[in-house]
């Protein structure tokens, strides 16, 4: 008997995250041949993002669309998710580990009475079973789960899974009539992004990531021309925020985001081990500071002793050459 999967599409700024595409993949490690996969996706004006996302499921999508789901509100989301839910009765619902995935998932875990496993980073299938690996302790552990009962609720953390590819196959795409909420507790009238980056910092493929040692708010301008020129995003450590040389919306670590680029640029960060809970899954580390001893050199794979307003102008310009 087949089992059927559902993965929550994530939409931002009318974009599909890159994510989303990653629960795909997850999807594809974990079921068997037959087992029908369709999606959820909510939010305005996303005709081309279902009929996007009908290449890569062999079940349906199933599309919420109208001006009130523009931005998220959970209070709104999760009343239509448990609609599509009950036609569907999931074996297993994956998602993003991103703000709205941490969100969603054990409000829909909770509603199925499911299992959940968050921040997950590889899955293993074999004949008998699928083990689930997820990081502990600021990366320095992992642990290996496996669900013992159905339903099950995932969520994956971004840049950690390949993107699934397009399969030969053209889903069918059902529309479901939104019904505005009778009362809300909460109304999102408008958002404000204080970041101006052109990539979003959790599903970015480079970092480049200022501390203390940027020493003022002009000195993130140097860190932005880099991550321009490699087609990157900005992040910082605690200490940069608290010192008010940037927003907290960049922060990274322990009380902040989580990032796992192919490339992470730390630039005058010292490496203290809450800033290192938020960037050590990265696959390379390159650290610039001008202290030899600085413990982020402990992790860094390349290490650059010297003053990073030397150092970072002197990167740009050479990758601006190589990438001309």
């Amino acid at each position: 008997m087949s089992k059927s999967y559902v993965i929550v599409a994530e939409v931002r700024d009318g974009k599909l995250r890159q994510v989303t595409l990653e629960a795909f993949q997850s999807v594809a490690l974990v079921k068997e041949d037959g087992d029908p996969v369709s999606v959820i996706i909510m939010g305005h004006q996303i005709s081309a993002i279902a009929e996007q996302l009908s290449q890569y499921v062999s079940g349906q999508v199933y599309v919420i669309d109208h001006v009130d789901l523009k931005t998220y509100n959970a209070e709104i989301q999760f009343p239509l998710i448990k609609e599509v839910l009950n036609t569907l009765n999931p074996h297993a619902v994956f998602l993003g580990h991103t703000a709205v995935g941490r969100e969603l998932a054990p409000m829909i875990a909770a509603y199925l009475e499911a299992g959940q496993l968050s921040d997950v980073i590889a899955i293993e299938k074999s004949e008998t079973e699928v083990l689930y690996t997820r990081p502990l302790y600021a990366g320095k552990a992992f642990e290996q789960k496996k669900f013992s009962h159905t339903p099950q609720v995932v969520t994956i953390r971004p840049n950690n899974i390949v993107a699934a590819d397009t399969i030969d196959s053209h889903a069918q795409i059902i529309t479901i009539d939104y019904v505005p909420p009778s009362s809300l507790r909460s109304i999102v009238q408008d958002v404000i992004r204080k970041t101006s980056g052109k990539v979003d910092l959790t599903e970015a493929k480079i970092v480049v990531s200022g501390g203390r040692g940027v020493k003022s708010v002009d000195g993130f301008k140097p860190l932005q021309e880099l991550a321009d020129v490699l087609n990157g995003a900005v992040g910082a450590s605690r200490g940069a925020c608290d010192a008010g040389y940037c927003d907290y919306a960049l922060q990274i670590g322990q009380t902040g985001k989580v990032v796992t680029p192919e490339i992470y640029i730390a630039c005058g960060i010292s490496g203290a081990i809450q800033h290192l809970a938020g960037m050590s899954q990265s696959r390379i580390i390159i650290a610039i500071n001008k202290d030899p001893e600085a413990p982020i050199f402990k992790l860094a794979d390349y290490g650059i002793v010297g003053d990073l307003f030397v150092v970072v102008p002197l990167l740009t310009e050479e990758f601006k050459r190589a990438l001309a």
